[in-house]
């Protein structure tokens, strides 16, 4: 990280105490520079509501970089359950937030785009020049092409406005202090979980959704938030950029890699009843490492051992 870049930065984070919005603030508050975050609670601002957004930045004026990690997100499940307050809460937010990053003239955005814009069928690895060959995964398309209309608003502004926006297409995201809600979990959190809870209830079988057959590419939250703070630091373009780490695995190979991680010796049976979603993803992450020199560190093995650990324990404090 550049700590010279940081040095005075005022920095708003949407989502800041989330997910992924809570290690992105951790790196820049361990940069060790004077740097200044502005964090808050969606009871205080609601992304969704304009006399909301517009109060946030009169609050805050003189704003260096905005990194828009806020969003509503989940699975296979909550997709096909909320598709349209997925829209709708998602473009809102994307759309207020940039707007209001230009009236108030910051200097940077990050706009943080999802793997969901992909379309449904296309070559392997996902390459950013193939993101408008097709249309989205059918259970994924509300959610990927509100996050794909926030990379046309950043190239738009560009071009009328000189505004400096750029989009990070993130793939699928795990780790410690993941969602693990049954209801709205990604697919390592819903997992994990069943698997964890399958061993220490002693269950026999464990059943999951789909054939197995579908591919994914996943990375670990730490790395991703070091991806963000890096583009931040040295990326300029409108053109999106894939953020993964360019390794695919199959569901079915996942779920065996977890189930020994977890110590389960039982069955697992696949409700094939279930949809898969998108049959591949893998990503071409050539452009994050030429640009601005990202590249993954934590294995998934790794990555897996870390989240179950954190999990295990959290069994443990109920």
């Amino acid at each position: 990280m550049d700590r010279h870049f940081w040095n005075g930065k005022k920095v708003l984070i949407t989502g800041g105490y989330g997910f992924l919005g809570s290690r992105v603030v951790n790196i820049l508050r361990n940069i060790n520079c004077n740097v200044q975050l502005i964090l808050f609670r969606r009871k205080d601002f609601d992304l969704r509501k304009e006399s909301d957004v517009e109060r946030l930045f009169k609050n805050n004026k003189e704003i260096d970089i905005v990194i828009h990690l806020a969003g509503d997100v989940g699975g296979i499940g909550y997709n096909r359950a909320y598709p349209g307050e997925i829209c709708f809460n998602n473009l809102m937010m994307n759309t207020l937030v940039m707007e209001y990053s230009r009236r108030y003239k910051v200097k940077k955005f990050v706009g943080i785009g999802s793997v969901c814009s992909y379309p449904k069928f296309s070559p392997i690895p996902l390459k950013e020049e193939n993101l408008w060959n097709g249309y989205p995964e059918e259970t994924n398309a509300p959610y990927g092409l509100a996050k794909k209309m926030m990379l046309v608003q950043g190239q738009a502004y560009h071009q009328q406005f000189g505004f400096n926006g750029i989009h990070l297409l993130m793939i699928n995201l795990y780790g410690p202090g993941d969602n693990f809600d049954p209801e709205n979990s990604h697919v390592i959190a819903g997992l994990v979980r069943k698997f964890c809870e399958a061993k220490i209830n002693e269950k026999n079988s464990v059943m999951l959704w789909g054939t197995g057959k579908a591919s994914r590419e996943f990375l670990y939250v730490e790395d991703a938030a070091q991806a963000i703070v890096l583009a931040a630091e040295k990326y300029n373009s409108p053109e999106p950029v894939n953020i993964g780490s360019g390794k695919e695995i199959t569901i079915e190979n996942l779920a065996h890699m977890i189930a020994k991680l977890t110590d389960f010796r039982g069955e697992i049976i696949w409700d094939t009843s279930k949809p898969d979603g998108q049959p591949r993803r893998c990503l071409d992450v050539s452009r994050a490492e030429r640009e601005f020199g990202f590249r993954a560190k934590t294995s998934l093995e790794e990555g897996l051992k870390r989240t179950i650990d954190w999990y295990f324990q959290q069994i443990k404090e109920r």
